[in-house]
């Protein structure tokens, strides 16, 4: 394929969610390393949902295709996606329908189950309508999860190993939510599997100090060990790779995803959920696992330009063609 001339990409960045300043790291990445690459490439910071002022900073600036760097809210549950969609605009990651099933912890579990996929026993609840403690302990058991249905990050995530503390996790969950999925604690390993051009990638193995990969231990440095590849036997390596390609299928996921996968103790993957855009740093999971492939984080962003380019006019690109100085595939 020739070189594309992708004009000016937009990176979108920041966002309206509580994701804000993860998502600036990633933007601000991803910028780097297009510059650096010789592109031409523009921070967009976006600071509000609202799609009309969104749609008018976009044409403002004169972006050709857009780079997704947005986290949480707004950036992965497909309304930013819909509205670069109206603008017939090329966008990096996934499609309307698939960010927002991912998003969704409850809809993109249905989904893993539909296909075959373990999860662990889940349950989801609302603000307005919560079991008690008591009912909730005895159909998930204890330990278990809570966190927010549509948030990242682990934030507002709590583990919660006592009954009583169950009405306090909630809480926090409903902080950033308006319901809150309530899961089986599985012990094991915590795996991540990364998904690139419809290909899973090495197996990520995290080994947090805290009990579990929580915020702290996502964002604060020296709190995880990344172990890529991950040290597994062949066959649960592809075994769990398998999983993570499943599950980035069953949502109609494009381009790239990761997935987080707990290893039990009989090595058996079980899936938590499906992250349409993962951080995007160079020292974020995805690009550890594309690197360990051979991909270091310059191609691996142009890559995914291409794909964005491919999914807008796959006929002009799969032909090799090259973008002009208006813009169209020449």
């Amino acid at each position: 394929m020739a070189e594309l001339n992708f004009g000016k990409i937009g990176v979108l960045m920041g966002g309206p969610s509580s994701e804000r300043e993860i998502s600036l790291k990633s933007g601000r990445a991803v910028l780097e390393a297009l510059k650096a690459a010789g592109l031409d490439a523009l921070a967009v910071d976006v600071t509000t949902d609202e799609r009309l002022q969104n749609e008018s900073l976009f044409r403002s600036l004169g972006i050709d295709c857009a780079f997704i760097c947005l986290h949480g809210y707004f950036g992965e549950d497909g309304r930013v996606q819909e509205i670069l969609e109206g603008m017939k605009m090329p966008y990096t990651g996934s499609g309307v329908q698939a960010s927002r099933l991912a998003m969704d912890k409850t809809a993109a579990h249905a989904r893993f189950q539909g296909a075959g996929l373990r999860v662990p026993r889940w349950m989801s609840v609302s603000r307005r309508e919560s079991p008690a403690a008591e009912d909730i302990q005895k159909r998930i058991g204890l330990p278990l999860v809570v966190k927010p249905v549509t948030n990242g990050s682990s934030i507002g995530l709590s583990l919660v190993e006592h009954e009583a503390d169950i009405e306090k996790a909630l809480r926090e969950a409903f902080r950033f939510d308006e319901r809150a999925l309530i899961e089986e604690y599985i012990k094991g390993k915590e795996l991540t599997v990364g998904i690139l051009d419809e290909a899973a990638l090495p197996v990520v193995q995290i080994v947090p100090k805290n009990r579990f990969f929580d915020y702290e231990a996502k964002y604060k440095a020296g709190m995880s060990e990344y172990l890529v590849p991950a040290p597994l036997a062949e066959a649960i390596s592809a075994q769990v790779r398998a999983a993570g390609l499943l599950a980035h299928k069953s949502l109609g996921c494009y381009g790239f995803s990761r997935v987080d996968i707990i290893l039990d103790e009989h090595n058996t993957p079980f899936v938590l959920e499906l992250n349409s855009i993962p951080g995007f740093t160079p020292l974020s999971l995805l690009p550890k696992a594309a690197r360990a492939a051979g991909i270091e984080f310059d191609r691996l962003c142009i890559r995914l330009l291409e794909l964005a380019w491919q999914r807008h006019l796959p006929a002009a690109v799969q032909g090799a063609g090259r973008r002009g100085d208006s813009g169209t595939i020449v």
